[in-house]
Protein backbone atom coordinates (compact mmCIF):
# COMPACT_ATOMS: atom_id res chain seq x y z
CA UNK A 1 0.00 0.00 0.00
CA UNK A 2 2.98 2.19 0.63
CA UNK A 3 3.46 1.67 -3.40
CA UNK A 4 0.46 2.75 -4.15
CA UNK A 5 -1.36 -0.68 -4.59
CA UNK A 6 -4.85 -1.79 -2.93
CA UNK A 7 -4.93 -4.72 -1.14
CA UNK A 8 -7.14 -6.69 0.04
CA UNK A 9 -6.27 -8.21 3.70
CA UNK A 10 -7.79 -11.39 5.11
CA UNK A 11 -7.09 -12.49 8.78
CA UNK A 12 -8.68 -13.99 11.84
CA UNK A 13 -7.55 -11.15 13.61
CA UNK A 14 -9.84 -8.37 13.62
CA UNK A 15 -8.07 -5.72 15.43
CA UNK A 16 -4.76 -5.83 13.45
CA UNK A 17 -6.70 -5.25 9.67
CA UNK A 18 -8.53 -2.29 11.68
CA UNK A 19 -4.91 -0.97 12.21
CA UNK A 20 -4.75 -1.07 8.50
CA UNK A 21 -7.85 0.35 7.55
CA UNK A 22 -7.15 3.06 9.77
CA UNK A 23 -3.63 3.66 8.13
CA UNK A 24 -4.56 2.97 4.78
CA UNK A 25 -8.12 4.12 4.22
CA UNK A 26 -9.45 3.76 0.47
CA UNK A 27 -6.32 1.66 -0.47
CA UNK A 28 -7.25 -1.19 2.23
CA UNK A 29 -10.50 -3.58 1.90
CA UNK A 30 -10.56 -5.42 4.97
CA UNK A 31 -12.01 -9.29 5.32
CA UNK A 32 -12.39 -10.79 8.51
CA UNK A 33 -12.74 -14.14 8.18
CA UNK A 34 -11.39 -17.63 8.35
CA UNK A 35 -10.25 -18.99 4.87
CA UNK A 36 -9.85 -22.81 6.01
CA UNK A 37 -13.79 -22.34 6.18
CA UNK A 38 -15.57 -22.90 2.91
CA UNK A 39 -18.34 -20.63 3.26
CA UNK A 40 -16.08 -17.59 4.26
CA UNK A 41 -13.81 -18.51 1.67
CA UNK A 42 -15.76 -18.57 -1.37
CA UNK A 43 -17.24 -14.87 0.09
CA UNK A 44 -14.04 -13.58 -0.44
CA UNK A 45 -12.88 -14.91 -3.68
CA UNK A 46 -15.68 -13.79 -5.05
CA UNK A 47 -15.12 -10.51 -3.30
CA UNK A 48 -11.46 -10.92 -4.97
CA UNK A 49 -12.24 -11.36 -8.72
CA UNK A 50 -14.91 -8.19 -8.33
CA UNK A 51 -11.92 -5.78 -7.45
CA UNK A 52 -10.33 -7.01 -10.15
CA UNK A 53 -6.94 -8.39 -8.44
CA UNK A 54 -3.61 -9.03 -10.49
CA UNK A 55 -1.73 -10.62 -7.60
CA UNK A 56 -1.97 -13.01 -4.65
CA UNK A 57 -0.32 -13.94 -1.48
CA UNK A 58 -1.08 -16.97 0.32
CA UNK A 59 -0.06 -17.76 4.12
CA UNK A 60 -1.34 -19.72 6.75
CA UNK A 61 -0.19 -21.10 10.26
CA UNK A 62 1.40 -24.48 10.77
CA UNK A 63 -0.10 -27.50 12.10
CA UNK A 64 0.92 -28.84 15.67
CA UNK A 65 4.81 -30.39 16.28
CA UNK A 66 5.33 -33.67 16.34
CA UNK A 67 7.63 -37.03 15.15
CA UNK A 68 5.97 -39.46 12.38
CA UNK A 69 4.16 -41.59 15.15
CA UNK A 70 2.85 -38.86 17.81
CA UNK A 71 -0.19 -37.63 15.20
CA UNK A 72 -3.34 -39.28 14.61
CA UNK A 73 -5.03 -40.40 11.60
CA UNK A 74 -7.84 -37.24 12.29
CA UNK A 75 -4.71 -34.79 12.87
CA UNK A 76 -3.61 -35.42 9.68
CA UNK A 77 -7.04 -34.86 7.84
CA UNK A 78 -6.70 -31.46 9.84
CA UNK A 79 -3.49 -30.60 8.74
CA UNK A 80 -4.40 -31.34 5.43
CA UNK A 81 -7.38 -28.91 5.57
CA UNK A 82 -5.62 -25.91 7.33
CA UNK A 83 -1.94 -26.28 5.04
CA UNK A 84 -3.32 -27.21 1.61
CA UNK A 85 -6.69 -27.75 0.96
CA UNK A 86 -8.10 -24.49 1.14
CA UNK A 87 -5.23 -23.08 -1.01
CA UNK A 88 -5.92 -25.60 -3.76
CA UNK A 89 -9.58 -24.29 -3.60
CA UNK A 90 -7.91 -20.35 -3.88
CA UNK A 91 -5.75 -21.17 -6.67
CA UNK A 92 -8.45 -22.80 -8.49
CA UNK A 93 -10.41 -20.38 -8.06
CA UNK A 94 -8.04 -16.65 -8.97
CA UNK A 95 -5.77 -18.20 -11.35
CA UNK A 96 -8.21 -18.56 -14.15
CA UNK A 97 -9.29 -15.11 -13.41
CA UNK A 98 -5.79 -13.84 -13.57
CA UNK A 99 -5.12 -16.28 -17.10
CA UNK A 100 -7.80 -14.85 -18.57
CA UNK A 101 -6.42 -10.86 -17.69
CA UNK A 102 -3.48 -12.47 -19.22
CA UNK A 103 -1.26 -10.96 -15.75
CA UNK A 104 -0.94 -12.29 -12.86
CA UNK A 105 1.69 -13.03 -9.65
CA UNK A 106 1.00 -15.39 -6.83
CA UNK A 107 3.43 -16.47 -4.04
CA UNK A 108 2.84 -18.39 -1.51
CA UNK A 109 4.24 -18.41 1.90
CA UNK A 110 5.69 -22.08 3.07
CA UNK A 111 8.30 -22.33 5.59
CA UNK A 112 12.26 -23.67 4.79
CA UNK A 113 11.06 -27.41 5.51
CA UNK A 114 9.66 -27.46 1.75
CA UNK A 115 13.62 -27.81 0.65
CA UNK A 116 14.90 -29.12 3.82
CA UNK A 117 12.75 -31.09 6.59
CA UNK A 118 12.55 -29.77 10.28
CA UNK A 119 12.78 -32.50 13.04
CA UNK A 120 9.19 -32.54 15.16
CA UNK A 121 7.35 -31.08 12.28
CA UNK A 122 5.76 -33.82 10.48
CA UNK A 123 2.65 -32.33 9.25
CA UNK A 124 4.64 -29.46 8.42
CA UNK A 125 7.40 -31.21 6.24
CA UNK A 126 4.41 -33.41 4.63
CA UNK A 127 1.88 -30.89 3.69
CA UNK A 128 3.80 -27.91 2.86
CA UNK A 129 5.79 -30.06 0.56
CA UNK A 130 2.26 -30.99 -0.89
CA UNK A 131 1.74 -27.04 -1.86
CA UNK A 132 5.29 -26.93 -3.16
CA UNK A 133 4.72 -29.67 -5.49
CA UNK A 134 1.32 -28.34 -6.99
CA UNK A 135 2.33 -25.38 -7.35
CA UNK A 136 5.01 -26.11 -9.59
CA UNK A 137 3.21 -28.13 -11.51
CA UNK A 138 0.44 -25.21 -11.75
CA UNK A 139 3.31 -22.37 -12.44
CA UNK A 140 4.55 -24.58 -15.79
CA UNK A 141 0.85 -24.91 -17.05
CA UNK A 142 -0.05 -21.14 -16.81
CA UNK A 143 3.16 -19.82 -17.46
CA UNK A 144 2.64 -18.84 -20.93
CA UNK A 145 -0.57 -16.88 -19.72
CA UNK A 146 1.77 -13.97 -18.01
CA UNK A 147 1.06 -15.50 -14.49
CA UNK A 148 3.70 -16.20 -12.08
CA UNK A 149 3.58 -19.19 -9.29
CA UNK A 150 6.12 -19.09 -6.76
CA UNK A 151 6.67 -19.50 -2.57
CA UNK A 152 8.76 -18.04 0.00
CA UNK A 153 10.42 -20.37 1.91
CA UNK A 154 11.26 -18.35 5.07
CA UNK A 155 13.36 -19.62 8.18
CA UNK A 156 13.75 -17.66 12.03
CA UNK A 157 12.19 -14.76 11.55
CA UNK A 158 11.89 -12.13 14.60
CA UNK A 159 8.45 -12.56 15.02
CA UNK A 160 5.59 -13.46 17.69
CA UNK A 161 5.56 -17.14 16.46
CA UNK A 162 9.45 -17.44 16.98
CA UNK A 163 8.77 -16.04 20.11
CA UNK A 164 7.19 -18.40 21.30
CA UNK A 165 9.32 -21.38 20.31
CA UNK A 166 11.85 -19.31 22.50
CA UNK A 167 9.91 -19.61 25.33
CA UNK A 168 9.04 -22.99 24.94
CA UNK A 169 13.16 -24.21 24.29
CA UNK A 170 14.34 -21.98 27.44
CA UNK A 171 11.19 -23.29 29.52
CA UNK A 172 12.87 -26.86 28.38
CA UNK A 173 15.96 -26.56 28.93
CA UNK A 174 15.85 -24.79 32.12
CA UNK A 175 17.45 -21.31 30.62
CA UNK A 176 16.41 -17.93 30.17
CA UNK A 177 14.55 -16.69 26.91
CA UNK A 178 17.90 -14.38 26.11
CA UNK A 179 20.30 -17.69 26.19
CA UNK A 180 17.73 -19.75 24.45
CA UNK A 181 17.58 -16.51 22.02
CA UNK A 182 21.45 -16.53 21.75
CA UNK A 183 21.82 -20.38 20.73
CA UNK A 184 19.05 -20.24 18.28
CA UNK A 185 20.54 -17.44 16.57
CA UNK A 186 23.77 -19.37 16.78
CA UNK A 187 23.09 -21.52 14.43
CA UNK A 188 21.77 -19.68 11.70
CA UNK A 189 24.99 -18.50 9.06
CA UNK A 190 24.15 -15.06 9.56
CA UNK A 191 23.72 -15.16 13.53
CA UNK A 192 20.73 -13.80 13.28
CA UNK A 193 17.00 -14.37 12.71
CA UNK A 194 15.36 -12.90 9.74
CA UNK A 195 14.08 -9.37 9.84
CA UNK A 196 10.15 -9.09 8.89
CA UNK A 197 10.51 -6.41 6.49
CA UNK A 198 13.27 -8.13 4.96
CA UNK A 199 11.05 -10.91 4.20
CA UNK A 200 8.23 -8.88 2.77
CA UNK A 201 10.87 -6.71 0.31
CA UNK A 202 10.95 -10.09 -1.14
CA UNK A 203 7.19 -10.92 -1.71
CA UNK A 204 6.82 -7.71 -2.90
CA UNK A 205 9.36 -7.79 -5.78
CA UNK A 206 7.50 -10.96 -6.52
CA UNK A 207 4.25 -9.71 -7.01
CA UNK A 208 5.58 -6.69 -8.86
CA UNK A 209 5.91 -6.31 -12.70
CA UNK A 210 9.43 -6.72 -12.34
CA UNK A 211 9.45 -10.39 -11.54
CA UNK A 212 7.90 -11.58 -14.69
CA UNK A 213 10.98 -14.18 -15.81
CA UNK A 214 10.45 -16.00 -12.27
CA UNK A 215 8.73 -19.06 -11.83
CA UNK A 216 8.01 -22.17 -10.76
CA UNK A 217 10.18 -21.19 -8.10
CA UNK A 218 10.99 -22.00 -4.14
CA UNK A 219 12.94 -19.19 -2.97
CA UNK A 220 14.79 -19.41 1.01
CA UNK A 221 15.00 -16.69 3.06
CA UNK A 222 16.45 -18.40 5.53
CA UNK A 223 20.00 -17.13 6.30
CA UNK A 224 21.87 -19.19 4.57
CA UNK A 225 20.55 -22.56 6.95
CA UNK A 226 18.77 -24.45 4.21
CA UNK A 227 22.07 -27.20 3.95
CA UNK A 228 21.34 -27.86 0.12
CA UNK A 229 23.53 -26.33 -2.62
CA UNK A 230 22.32 -22.76 -2.16
CA UNK A 231 19.48 -23.50 -0.53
Amino acid sequence: MREGARVIGVARTEPRLKELKDEFGDLFFDENVDVTQPNQLQDVLLDAQSRDISGVFINSGGPPAGGFFDPEPDDWDEAYHSVMKWKITVLRALVPYLQKKGYGRVVLLESQSVKQPIPNLVLSNAFRAGVAGAAKTLATEVAKDGVTINILAPGSHDAPAIHRVIEKKASAAGISPEEARKQMEASIPVQRFGKPGELASLALWLLSEHSGFVTGQVISHAGGNVAGLFG
